[in-house]
């Protein structure tokens, strides 16, 4: 809806410039499988020059190949996974920040603010629920909070096997790594067990529907999100009043990101067509947003960095109001730098040390006609509910290899790269170590 209204509000230059500009919406239903082959058709279609896409950072990862390979910007209102942007896809564009920062936010303040010595940490197994959920689990040890279990499950109505667990622990927090529908049965369902820790979770949870699954169980809880109410955003006031108007509800979360990244896609196909006199081309709007410099949005000002990650992302802290909603409270409200920069705040920090191929290939004149071919194999879960991240991986470790191959091929040396799928399940990963 969202984007629709952006579509039908912001296209002025380019209908100027004689375009028609249309919608082309897709449904993935939150599916891997769903969105990657949505991908195939969106790159099918050369009137689309840019995605306004996912919300799911699973479903992104698993449509993002097709995106690099059609050189097709994706800019997402919702994506917090940090492999959407580290992943080397080169089209990857978001207006949130990350889960690697966010978990960090989540965790200082339950170390700091709510004084919690341990901690048992429940994921959906999603590519966004599970990271996010390792991300708080490796805050957590390097501080010295007790991880006392850390769970992945898909299950969506009896939590009876991972709540007698949990109530045998006593932690003092429960830190979910997911999505509303799946958490909130789940927390209701710890209070009924007698489970007294207190709760807390990513911006999965951000949605009113927590409240209408869990009832009084969630009230007062905390929870991070990068995208909070359309009301924490000043500049989105008239938004919110067109969106009511137009759908006869509220705006809901990450809905004015839409709106803002809709704005960047526009923005970037129009200052694409000035430049080419005409239609641009998919690369054309591609270095457009590369370019893109302070894009006065709704939510904020966008920059971009060489990864595609906004050069200052928002990160919020909020507490649950079980009565109402739209008034949880903002308890904290921070700008941080994604890791890497030099403006980061020390999250993660520091710089880089290069590769020298140059300097191998040296090394490797002499014997380089003995080598033949040499084998790389990887091993992650290239199917079930892991696909997403097992799949990054595999990609990762291909796209290093073709760089080096097209640095070594001179020589004579050439690596391959031979990927196997162990399901997440250690019975096979032990099965294909045989076979590696």
């Amino acid at each position: 809806n969202a984007a629709e209204l952006a579509v039908k509000q912001l296209s002025g230059p380019l209908t100027e410039l004689g375009f028609r500009v249309e919608l082309a919406p897709f449904d993935d239903q939150a599916k891997p499988e769903v969105g990657s082959a949505n991908a195939k058709n969106i790159v099918s279609d050369p009137d689309i020059l840019c995605v306004v896409g996912h919300l799911n950072s699973g479903v992104a990862l698993a449509a993002l190949p097709d995106y690099k390979n059609a050189r097709l910007a994706m800019v997402s209102p919702a994506n917090t996974n940090p492999n959407i942007t580290e992943g080397g896809y080169e089209v990857a564009f978001r207006v949130v920040g990350r889960d690697d920062v966010q978990s960090s936010v989540a965790e200082k303040f339950a170390r700091e603010e709510l004084k919690i010595k341990s901690v048992y940490i429940i994921h959906d197994t999603t590519a966004y629920g599970q990271g996010v959920a390792e991300f708080f689990r490796k805050a957590a040890e390097a501080n010295g909070i007790q991880v006392l279990g850390f769970e992945g499950t898909e299950e969506k109505s009896d939590f009876s096997a991972i709540l007698t667990p949990i109530l045998a622990a006593n932690p003092d927090l429960i830190f979910f790594g997911g999505i509303y529908d799946q958490a909130g049965p789940f927390f209701r369902q710890a209070r009924d067990r007698g489970i007294t820790a207190q709760f807390m979770g990513p911006d999965g949870l951000d949605s009113e529907e927590l409240v209408k699954l869990a009832g009084d169980a969630v009230d007062k809880m905390y929870y991070t999100s990068v995208a909070p109410s359309v009301s924490q955003f000043p500049d989105a006031a008239k938004y919110a009043s067109d969106y009511k108007a137009a759908y006869g509800e509220n705006a809901p979360s990450f809905s004015a990101q839409a709106y803002d990244a809709t704005g960047i896609c526009l923005t970037a196909i129009a200052n694409a067509a000035k430049a080419a006199g005409g239609k641009p081309t998919r690369e054309q709007v591609l270095n457009e947003i590369k370019k893109l410099s302070a894009y006065k949005g709704i939510t904020g000002t966008y920059t971009f960095n060489e990864k595609g990650d906004p050069t200052v992302a928002t990160y919020f802290v909020l507490q649950v109001n079980a009565a109402d909603w739209n008034s949880n409270r903002l308890v904290s409200r921070l700008e941080i730098a994604p890791p890497g920069s030099e403006t980061a705040g020390g999250a993660t920090g520091g710089g880089t040390t290069e590769f020298d191929l140059a300097a191998l290939a040296a090394q490797l004149s002499t014997v380089a006609g003995k080598l033949g071919t040499i084998k790389i194999a990887t091993q992650g879960p290239l199917s079930g509910g892991q696909a997403a991240l097992g799949t990054g991986m595999k990609n990762a470790v291909e796209l290093a290899i073709e760089e080096i191959n097209s640095q070594l091929s001179a020589l004579g040396v050439k690596f391959e790269v031979v990927p196997f799928d162990d399901q997440a399940k250690p019975e096979v990963g032990s099965a294909n170590a045989k076979n590696i």
